[in-house]
């Protein structure tokens, strides 16, 4: 059997030459917005604390360059000819927080625990085509699919996909063990969560001594709390137009921008009305000028215009779609579907994101000349993303930048949990089941475009545009790389007195 080997050497070199040698110190502070009730520590878990999970646990494989798989407890990986055998060299030498050996039986142990049903984890459909699990040695690892899947390297950095300890399913919801950088000291999700550097980290001592993840839920108070010297970062999801221009050009800030494929838009249920026709749907959508939101919203050159798709242009499977704004061709829509005088509708928002009233305000007064009226109703930040996403008929959304196959799976697969417009097309799900499977790349991304274009002509989310991440820090950081937010490498980071 011929091995198809994907050996990243340039990059393991380079993670093999970074030594810290100088010991852990200071304490870098952080915020996070809550939103979800009962965060718990459980990386697959739909309540994760994924400010914490990120820092404390390990993925087999991670985003490198370019959101490149590269490897982190796994070194390398191939696949037979037609990717249903994979076989992953695990990293020797790497133990848990308590001291226990990190070995293939852990990586069992954890996507046996994420493919439970009891447990019922969204992360599931992501390794759902990992049929057998097969432990070659302690540190190689053999996994047998149930169809082929040529981008298997692109999955395992789901940033859910973190390796847990072998037994300890039953306690990492409040231990949260791992092999990260960082270990627990202190949890409390409502006030300020304290992790400590893991001096046995198999990369070296991260820079800095404490992490402070500080509850902050409204969008307005952690700007000012950046401000005010209270946390050390402003991440990506706050960091507006106007946020942008306070702390940009200011030296006592420093400003990382990184082009991504993470987006922010409105949801429109497809199962309630007015929203059940597709041409509604589209009116709703084209009735928009998607570069003006951009400039007024991020600001000028700070996004790119997406067609209401989430796949972004620096992904391999994007494919082109023009997007202009159409009045007369929304109004002709809405005539069509029998509202020639317009439609009224709700849109929940929120202030839980920065970006969520200003966008909501922004669609309100473009579409109005397509006669729709949308009247925001601003719901609490406090349980926001319990309450009100997937339970009304519009929302609004953020997502990440994430691959195209998981996002079109997680959001858009009639069956998805997080399926947030109840999009129900048995050719779109045949379609996406077709691409993952597809072996000839030239195939695969046909597919994957055509999926897209179903996308934008009937579903039921609003997706302006991709945003450029943009994190702001304080001068005393040292270390923050211009990344996306589940690449970050926090151990790198310092600070200064």
């Amino acid at each position: 059997m011929r091995m198809l080997r994907i050996f990243i050497a340039s990059v393991v070199v380079s993670m093999l030459s970074i030594t810290l040698v100088h010991a852990s110190s200071g304490t870098f502070r952080q915020s996070h917005y809550g939103g979800f009730k009962g965060l718990d520590l459980d990386p697959a878990s739909e309540n994760r604390f994924w400010q914490v999970t990120e820092k404390t646990m390990s993925r087999l494989i991670r985003p490198g360059d370019g959101g490149k798989p590269a490897p982190d407890l796994a070194t390398e990986w191939s696949s037979n000819d037609d990717t249903t055998e994979w076989v992953l060299k695990l990293r020797e030498g790497v133990k848990f927080h308590d001291g226990s050996d990190f070995d293939a039986a852990d990586v069992i142990y954890t996507f046996t625990h994420v493919k439970d049903p009891e447990f019922d984890s969204t992360a599931a459909a992501v390794i759902k085509m990992v049929d057998t699990m097969e432990a070659v040695d302690p540190f190689t690892l053999k996994l047998t699919l149930s169809a082929p899947y040529p981008d298997l390297g692109l999955a395992l950095q789901d940033y859910r996909l973190r390796i847990i300890p072998e037994g300890s399913a039953d306690t990492i919801s409040t231990t949260g063990i791992g092999t990260g950088p960082f270990m627990l000291d202190t949890y409390d999700p409502d006030g300020t969560t304290v992790l400590k550097a893991n001096p046995d980290y198999w990369e070296g001592s991260p820079g800095v001594e404490i992490i402070e993840i500080i509850a902050i839920v409204d969008a307005n108070a952690r700007v000012q709390a950046l401000q005010t010297g209270q946390i050390d970062m402003l991440g990506w999801s706050d960091m507006t137009g106007e946020a942008r221009r306070l702390f940009e050009n200011n030296s006592d800030y420093k400003m990382l921008t990184v082009e991504t494929g993470a987006w922010t838009g409105i949801n429109f249920m497809t199962d309630a009305e007015p929203f059940t026709d597709p041409r509604v749907r589209k009116a709703l959508r084209i009735a928009t000028d998607r570069q003006a939101l951009i400039d007024l919203i991020l600001g000028p050159g700070n996004g790119t215009v997406a067609c209401d798709q989430p796949v972004w242009t620096g992904d391999q499977y994007w494919t082109q779609i023009d997007c202009p704004q159409q009045i007369d061709e929304a109004k002709r829509l809405l005539a069509e579907a029998g509202y020639p005088d317009g439609i009224e509708f709700d849109i929940n928002s929120s202030n839980i994101e920065s970006y969520f009233i200003p966008l909501a305000e922004a669609y309100q007064q473009q579409v109005a000349e397509a006669g729709i009226k949308a009247n925001i109703v601003v719901a609490p930040a406090e349980g926001y993303w319990s309450e009100v996403w997937l339970k009304l008929p519009t929302a609004q959304t953020r997502w990440g930048q994430n691959p195209a196959d998981k996002i079109l799976n997680a959001d858009f697969r009639s069956t998805a949990a997080w399926n947030e417009t109840r999009f129900n097309d048995p050719e779109f799900d045949s379609l996406l089941d077709q691409a993952g499977q597809e072996p000839d790349f030239g195939k695969r991304k046909a597919l994957y475009g055509q999926l897209q274009r179903i996308i934008f002509e009937t579903g039921g989310n609003f997706i302006p545009f991709h945003m450029n991440q943009a994190i702001a820090v304080t001068a005393r950081v040292s270390g923050m790389q211009a990344t996306v937010g589940d690449a970050v490498r926090y151990h790198l980071i310092t600070v200064s007195d």
